[in-house]
């Protein structure tokens, strides 16, 4: 058994979709199912039922599931352990982020949190929702931060990981202006004519918010949906040239709201409310990242909005 099958196989559990999984793999489709069948013949059992869409685990790969993610997270985390005895800076502390809040919430936060102690040696790197998860499992990074939300499945078993919340912020449906200021989209829309709707990837964290408030807000909603990116900044760009409406965080298009570039496409109700939390394992960390936790843990939680 090797170590990439339980990897190709969280991959999958997280997609449920074969091509996805193996272009996140970097690998064909053929390629990646060949290396899923291997997985089965080890395991002795189908881990997949292949007939629904998208893919389920079976019985036998919801028993395996657990063991497959703690197998790894102890595998890579003493990889992790051994490179650390011979880091030349054993005092870097490695971050993980959401590319959207890699720009706007990290650098803000970091500078707070330096103010209060002492300037830190950081490394951050910066993914989508799922790879940060991945990285945190995998222990190549001391805490991963993320947009959360209820209907935001992190699969982060709460005995093994463990979050506190850093901040708050709101995705809010915005749109470019007409000549008068008034927003070009407005939420929701109407049968004859759907708004043009620029959405966000099934793996993106903030997506997935978007996706269930659409699905069971108690009206009608009319969206016609012409772009998709896992990126926020992607879609803001798109949504200040007219291509349509997006749900983007409020804390990343504060100056277009205030200078009309972006006006909202529907009233309150349409505003969905999200923490910024940061995540890590339950396990001991280097000295300088347990540190780090017992500041945030002396922090009050932000109000929530």
């Amino acid at each position: 058994m090797e170590s990439r099958w339980l990897e190709d196989f969280l991959s999958l559990v997280d997609t449920r979709n074969f091509s996805r999984s193996a272009e996140g793999r970097y690998t064909t489709q053929p390629a990646f199912s060949r290396r899923i069948k291997s997985l089965e013949d080890w395991v002795g059992a189908k881990l997949f039922d292949r007939t629904t869409q998208p893919i389920s685990l079976t019985p036998s790969g919801e028993r395996f599931r657990p063991v497959a993610e703690e197998v790894l997270r102890r595998l890579l985390q003493g990889r992790e352990d051994a490179r650390r005895v011979n880091e030349t800076s054993a005092n870097l502390i490695r971050f993980a982020a959401t590319h959207s809040l890699s720009l706007t919430f990290f650098p803000a936060w970091i500078k707070s949190l330096e103010s209060k102690s002492h300037t830190l040696n950081i490394r951050l790197d910066s993914y989508q929702f799922s790879d940060c998860i991945q990285s945190l499992i995998k222990g190549e990074c001391h805490f991963a931060i993320s947009h959360a939300h209820p209907q935001i499945e992190m699969n982060l078993p709460p005995m093994h990981f463990t979050s506190k919340m850093v901040g708050t912020d709101r995705l809010l449906p915005v749109t470019l202006p007409d000549s008068a200021g008034a927003p070009i989209d407005r939420l929701p829309g109407t049968e004859d004519e759907p708004l043009h709707y620029l959405a966000y990837t099934e793996t993106s964290a903030i997506g997935r918010a978007v996706e269930h408030m659409i699905n069971h807000v108690e009206e009608p909603v009319y969206l016609n949906r012409v772009f998709v990116s896992q990126l926020a900044a992607v879609l803001k760009m798109l949504s200040r040239e007219g291509k349509g409406m997006a749900w983007l965080p409020e804390s990343s298009i504060g100056e277009e709201l205030s200078a009309g570039a972006l006006v909202l496409a529907g009233d309150e109700k349409w505003f969905i409310p999200v923490e910024i939390r940061i995540f890590r394992s339950r396990d001991p960390l280097p000295s300088v990242a347990e540190e780090l936790w017992s500041m945030l843990e002396g922090e009050p939680e932000p109000d929530t909005q």
